[in-house]
């Protein structure tokens, strides 16, 4: 699945989508988040992928929001600012939950600058790789904004209240090792191996079954905001839906099989 602005390929179960868009460092224009939920809804429900590796082309991973799409909404009439507003971000906000609730595990390989929206596209997926080139900004304050792409809700989780109120208000830039450090990034790579080792990291993460990872994955994303009750609650649901799946029968039977032979050989 190939397109101007996305491009998306699929290897033994592991989709690479990369954001294609280098001469703009890779900046969000509504073209190519048209072109970016497609391929998401895509993965989301084909079930040969188990998991989604998320990069950029170029030297930058995304640059954030098109700024000339900035332009363009300010020249709108008073009148019809809000509501465009309003719009744009029901898109935006429909993007970034596709990406953080995908039923699958999903890595971000930063390969170079996620400023704005891209850090926040960086931290809607359950994991983040980085080069040496990659760096971290909520820049959203540069511009007289607030972050709209789900940073207030995923960088908090990530360093604390305190931290993310810092990164935000500030709109530093977090190189590398100090990313690391603040858990802002898991892992780091060489710019040579890094979308390889996000894809074999990958293969390992989606090894399990896909109905326990799903299921799993869908609780995890609210225990932050759940009463323990309700976190147990959902568990069981869930865990009765594991009982009955293909993959817990296999693994069972196998293991019964297993466990048999060992019992006769000994005899």
């Amino acid at each position: 699945m190939n397109s101007n602005l996305i491009q998306l390929e699929v290897v033994d179960g592991i989709a690479t989508l990369w954001l294609n868009r280098p001469e703009k460092r890779n900046a969000m224009s509504d073209d190519m988040r048209t072109e970016f939920i497609a391929a998401l809804e895509h993965v989301t429900y084909d079930k040969n992928i188990r998991a989604l590796v998320l990069t950029g082309r170029g030297k930058g991973f995304c640059a954030g929001g098109d700024v000339a799409g900035m332009e363009r909404r300010m020249q709108a009439p008073a009148g019809e600012v809000g509501f465009n507003g309003w719009s744009r971000q029901q898109r935006v906000h429909h993007t970034q939950s596709l990406l953080h609730t995908m039923p699958k595990p999903t890595i971000a390989a930063v390969n170079g600058a996620a400023s704005g929206l891209g850090a926040d596209t960086a931290l809607a997926c359950d994991f983040i790789i980085a080069s040496g080139a990659a760096s971290f900004t909520w820049s959203y304050i540069h511009r007289g904004i607030i972050p709209d792409g789900g940073g207030m809700y995923f960088l908090p989780r990530r360093v604390g209240l305190a931290r993310a109120k810092e990164l935000i208000f500030s709109g530093r830039k977090v190189e590398l090792e100090e990313a690391l450090r603040l858990g802002i990034a898991d892992r780091k790579s060489d710019a040579d191996s890094l979308v390889a080792d996000a894809q074999r990291w990958a293969a390992e993460m989606s090894k399990g079954s896909a109905t326990a990872l799903a299921l799993g994955k869908t609780i995890l994303n609210q225990t932050f905001e759940l009463p323990a009750q309700q976190v147990f609650a959902q568990g069981s649901q869930a865990q009765g839906i594991c009982y009955t799946s293909t993959e817990h029968r296999e693994s069972v039977m196998a293991f019964l099989s297993k466990s048999n032979t060992r019992k006769e050989s000994a005899q």
